[in-house]
């Protein structure tokens, strides 16, 4: 490349680029990115000659070729498949693309005659624990220009990195080398160290204390192997928090706005010193915020949302009523074509080897000449999402909010209270009893929860982009585009002022990432969700939690009817008093442990004598129990055995209680109680089969009977049912206590309201009718 394009506009305008790669050979890393999809799509269209080699790691058993074969169906490719035809499709497989099979962890030896090197791979999140950010972004850039100094080869490397390298700073940003000291080798160093450092404090006493104690507080009703589980998911969330504190605050401490653009701009020294600084030739292409293409491979394409899209979608649900950004700060957003444009043209006009000038740097950004203020974007959306809006996941359509750019202050100080209100009133439901009502409030709680954290994630993680005060210079770009043949410059040019930003925003990029959500749109909730025809099937269990999902009564409840049938009438009055004064102590044990409250309250039956029990069930307690069967149960039940499904009754207590319904169930498995010389001891004969106790059984029964859990479904109504609903394919919550109701909408399970019955024994089906007789 001629050094003119480092002086002026108007000397190059007299310098010819070149516009063809000829025959070279091309070596790209992130190829399967979304970048770098569009460059390989654009070299085996628009460069017919060259031959392209790809660095693709195996995954899983899918291996590197196979992932290639993948790659080329996937849309970007289809205009360029459908026009050359299958048979040139698989030419180009055999003779102009290669596999090396490796990642930038792991570069393999690369080919010696390598001409073109197009850099492209890095993480794709802003905010990634600080040692990912740097081995991913910085360590993949040395291990790459370490591999192609071993390799032999002299190639022109375009190092694509990103125009928010400069840091935090205001004003033009010159084309050119990062001009600062940092010692990027000690703070790649003190990056792969700050891993140990924040497992080793993960793992003192005191803080995994604090895990065991959360833990507990939220998971002991499912058991202990539950807790351990859940303090040690909390432990490693702990760890990732830390370590993206530790790059956030790095990066800002050293003047640049976050980890990403901190491992970018090191990776650039890197390429500086260990490939230009040696005698080879480099150039660097920064890009803006990339979004979708203007007009090839067609207008609209895009792989998934990118960097300013998350943003779009949110207000376009409703969920950013304000954001704290600068109504006239610059949102510098480039097509994916022009960026890869502008790498393909910087590729074929490598600078001189010999020149003594730094390597050659291009903005590929739209705010110099051709700005699009936040203001304006944000009218875009408006009239965009007004005209067109999301539907509503329950009924109608999404009413977008109306920005007023209150400033950072307050919008942070309005999100600050909500937040503190939304914990309150979760806590409060907590402690109310499960009702459809309080469903349906803990439902709008947790999605007010969603909403508040994905907008404080939006606040913090994008302050800087959208109040920035940058402009990038892009004379270099602008020369070389204007260097280009006039006749290819529709096709192959990169003139910014040539975009229409109303006609790209509202005729192709939110149509473009609105088509990628609708499907989730208009997917229904877990509640709503229409039931299926159950599956005719031999090796299916239907596993039925006993009290609160088939019939509406607890065990306190059962106690009192039982008690009602063999008490004289003189001493139900201290019964009841007895009952009452124990009952914190009982629903301090419930709220610990499940099996703990079992165990305390059945000691109320010590000293009974176990024949009255059996005559009080038969009798009186098998009316009123049959008067609490709730008839969707029984007709759920019904269903499964016309199915041919195993059909289980599981329950915590005693099974002399559930005897009344043992004829609806293939099989009751429960407790039974201690007797000695006829009389009840108050103590089980073995533990109650409740939390971890019970998926464990389950995992055991369904081994025995030959069944197969992913297909079989599990009923419950109470937080410590979940351990064991999860072992099932088709989970369902009954009536579910707040706990168990939260679950149930976070993993998208059935969740259905049963009624309790009023017939009594004319609810139950003809097979069961005289149970307990």
């Amino acid at each position: 490349m001629s050094d003119a394009v480092d002086t002026t506009v108007d000397d190059a305008l007299s310098w010819a680029a070149s516009s063809d790669l000829g025959d070279a050979h091309v070596f790209i890393t992130g190829g399967t990115g979304f970048v770098g999809q569009a460059i390989v799509e654009r070299l085996l269209s628009s460069h017919p000659a060259t031959t392209i080699s790809l660095l693709i790691r195996t995954k899983g058993s899918t291996t590197a070729d196979d992932r290639l074969r993948t790659l080329l169906r996937k849309p970007v490719f289809g205009p360029w498949r459908e026009r050359v035809g299958e048979d040139e499709v698989e030419r180009a497989m055999r003779e102009r693309l290669r596999v090396v099979e490796g990642d930038l962890a792991n570069v393999p030896p690369l080919p010696a005659d390598l001409d073109v090197v197009i850099h492209s791979a890095s993480t794709v999140s802003f905010d990634p624990p600080i040692d990912q950010a740097f081995e991913t972004n910085l360590g993949g850039a040395i291990a790459l220009y370490t591999a192609l100094a071993e390799s032999g080869s002299d190639p022109h490397v375009v190092h694509v990195s990103t125009a928010y390298v400069g840091g935090l700073r205001k004003g033009i940003v010159p084309e050119g080398r990062l001009k600062h000291e940092v010692d990027w080798r000690a703070e790649l160093s003190a990056a792969r160290d700050a891993r140990v450092r924040v497992e080793m404090a993960s793992r003192q006493p005191e803080t995994l204390r604090t895990f065991m104690n959360d833990a507990r507080a939220v998971h002991g009703k499912e058991g202990p192997q539950a807790v351990a589980t859940a303090a040690e998911t909390g432990r490693v969330e702990w760890v990732r928090e830390r370590l993206v504190d530790y790059g956030r605050s790095r990066a800002q401490s050293l003047g640049w706005t976050d980890v990403y653009t901190l491992t970018k701009s090191f990776a650039e020294r890197a390429a500086e010193e260990l490939w230009r600084e040696t005698g080879h030739r480099l150039s660097v292409v920064r890009p803006a915020i990339i979004e979708s293409a203007l007009r090839h491979p067609y207008p609209g394409w895009i792989d998934g949302f990118k960097v300013a899209d998350p943003l779009v979608l949110a207000y376009a649900r409703g969920n950013l009523t304000q954001f704290p950004a600068l109504p006239d700060t610059v949102l510098d957003v480039i097509p994916v074509d022009y960026v890869v444009n502008v790498i393909l043209a910087v590729a074929a006009n490598p600078p001189s080897a010999e020149s003594e000038v730094d390597a050659a740097y291009y903005h590929v950004s739209s705010g110099a000449r051709n700005p699009l203020p936040i203001h304006r974007m944000f009218t875009n959306m408006n009239e965009f999402f007004t005209a067109t809006p999301l539907p509503h996941e329950s009924d109608g359509h999404i009413e977008v909010p109306y920005w007023t750019f209150p400033g950072t202050r307050k919008v942070d100080r309005v999100l600050h209270n909500q937040e503190v209100w939304n914990a309150r009133l979760e806590r409060a439901l907590e402690r109310l009893p499960s009702t459809e009502r309080t469903r349906v409030h803990v439902k709008k709680a947790l999605k007010r929860r969603d909403d508040l954290e994905n907008l404080r994630t939006f606040v913090e993680l994008y302050r800087a982009y959208v109040q920035t005060e940058i402009i990038f210079d892009d004379r270099n770009t602008r020369a070389l585009h204007n260097a280009l043949p006039a006749e290819l410059r529709d096709d192959i040019g990169f003139d910014v002022t040539a975009i229409d930003w109303e006609d790209y925003l509202q005729k192709v990029h939110f149509p473009s990432i609105t088509a990628l959500t609708r499907a989730f749109a208009l997917r229904p909730a877990a509640s709503e969700r229409v039931a299926k025809a159950l599956p005719t099937r031999s090796d299916v269990l239907a596993v039925f939690d006993f009290e609160g999902t088939v019939v509406d009564s607890n065990i306190v409840e059962q106690y009192l009817w039982v008690r009602s049938a063999g008490f004289r009438k003189a001493a139900w009055p201290s019964e009841v008093a007895s009952l009452l004064t124990s009952l914190p102590g009982y629903l301090k044990a419930e709220h610990r442990d499940r099996g703990e409250f079992i165990r305390a309250f059945l000691r109320r039956y010590s000293g009974m004598p176990a024949k009255r029990l059996e005559k009080v069930v038969s009798g009186g307690y098998r009316e009123t129990l049959l008067r609490h069967t709730m008839p969707s149960a029984i007709a759920r039940i019904e269903e499964h055995r016309a199915a041919g499904h195993r059909t289980v009754l599981v329950t915590g207590s005693i099974g002399i209680l559930a005897s009344p319904l043992a004829a609806l169930f293939d099989d009751v498995v429960a407790g039974s109680m201690h007797e000695r010389d006829g009389i009840l001891t108050g103590y089980l004969a073995q533990p109650p089969l409740v939390d971890e106790a019970r998926a464990a059984w389950l995992r055991r029964y369904a081994e025995t009977h030959g069944m197969d859990l992913s297909k079989s479904y599990g009923y419950g109504d109470s937080h410590s049912d979940l351990v064991w609903l999860q072992l099932l394919g088709n989970p369902t919550a009954i009536n579910p206590d707040t706990n168990l109701s939260r679950e149930a909408l976070r993993r998208r399970w059935s969740i259905h309201n049963w009624k309790r019955g009023t017939r009594g024994a004319s609810a139950l089906p003809q097979f069961a009718k005289g149970t307990g007789e």
